[in-house]
């Protein structure tokens, strides 16, 4: 639309010069050769023609200038309007005194000379400034403009709400993790997952009663150390049955990420494209790596399967076969780890009774 609105304004306008324009020209003259009249709407016609091809000139123009200032960052674009707008008001300010000396008649052309050329050269300057120190610029004008405008456009993004699921609160690791501020953004809370912990803290099972009731208690201590921190979420899906949809719903809705330790709720969120942080991985992860030839400090809990075998456990739970341990049983050893094994149900390190242990 402003394509067309910017040729035909330069048409209309070349036409009625050239229409106007043929006026000023001694009737006398053309008489003889032509009609008047006649000669006005040719070349009225020709100003038209001539028009359209500078209306089409400006069009691309005008195209190429949208195109460079939509690909500039925000951040750019300001901080050269404002050093634009700098620059002019410098120019204006120093000029002003050149205007108030009496100039003679001869020379009045100095004084719009020197505001034309005093303009360009502070409007470049200006602009200048802001491409070397624009941030300080809009930062002058509004302290906060930078992380504003930063976030709006994408080059800073908050950071997401974190959805809690009914497996994650009943587990109490997220009350550590919140603790060492790992995880950060608001932690949202969904009533469905209220109303689902509140049927478990009444149902007839002991094992049930006892999970329900754990996790109301945790939720209870973060609401009272995090009231900023942590939402009870209004949002509820009655045409969604499953409470694991209603999560992935809620979290597709409000582009959240998906805090559990639910092994296949994990599997289906990601095939959604839904952000999942699970607490499982990230204990896996942090597990400490041992090595060939460490020793560590290990009680021997049972007899392994094979002959001779003890078997033990470190304190994140990973199970530690040592040979020649199966007599040990109850005492606390030192071992050295000869190899590690990483299966599905988990890791498995193989030790051996360091040699002061045979003494």
């Amino acid at each position: 639309m402003l394509d067309i609105f910017i040729i035909l304004t330069f048409i209309v306008v070349g036409a009625a010069v050239g229409f106007r324009g043929i006026v000023l020209l001694p009737s006398d003259i053309l008489a003889d050769v032509i009609n008047l009249e006649g000669l006005r709407w040719v070349i009225a016609g020709f100003c038209g023609f001539v028009s359209l091809g500078i209306g089409l000139a400006a069009q691309i123009t005008c195209r190429r200038i949208e195109k460079k200032i939509k690909a500039l960052p925000t951040t750019v674009l300001l901080s050269r309007s404002a050093g634009l707008v700098l620059g002019l008001l410098v120019a204006n300010l120093m000029l002003a005194p050149i205007f108030l000396f009496p100039i003679p008649r001869a020379l009045s052309f100095i004084k719009p000379t020197a505001a034309i050329l005093g303009s360009l050269i502070f409007a470049f300057l200006g602009l200048t400034l802001a491409d070397i120190h624009g941030q300080t610029i809009l930062r002058l004008i509004n302290p906060n403009s930078i992380e504003t405008m930063l976030m709006a456009e994408g080059t800073l993004k908050p950071s997401p709400a974190k959805v809690l699921d009914t497996s994650c609160i009943i587990d109490g690791r997220i009350e550590s993790l919140l603790k060492t501020g790992f995880i950060d953004g608001q932690i949202l809370v969904p009533r469905f997952i209220l109303n689902e912990l509140q049927l478990l803290a009444d149902a007839a099972n002991d094992q049930k009663r006892s999970r329900g009731r754990r996790g109301l208690d945790i939720l209870n201590r973060l609401q009272a150390d995090y009231p900023q921190k942590l939402v009870i979420h209004p949002a509820d899906y009655e045409d969604v049955a499953t409470v694991d949809d209603k999560l992935i719903r809620l979290s597709q809705d409000i582009n959240a990420t998906m805090l559990t330790n639910d092994y296949n709720l994990n599997k289906v969120a990601r095939l959604q494209n839904v952000t999942v942080l699970n607490i499982n991985d990230l204990a896996q992860s942090l597990r400490p790596i041992y090595l060939p030839g460490d020793s560590l400090d290990l009680k021997i809990i049972k007899e392994g399967k094979e002959p001779e075998q003890g078997v033990g456990y470190l304190e994140d739970g990973t199970m530690v076969v040592v040979e020649e341990g199966g007599g040990y049983v109850g005492d606390k050893l030192q071992v050295v780890v000869t190899s590690a094994l990483q299966t599905s149900a988990g890791r498995m390190i193989f030790a051996r009774l360091q040699m002061s242990a045979w003494a």
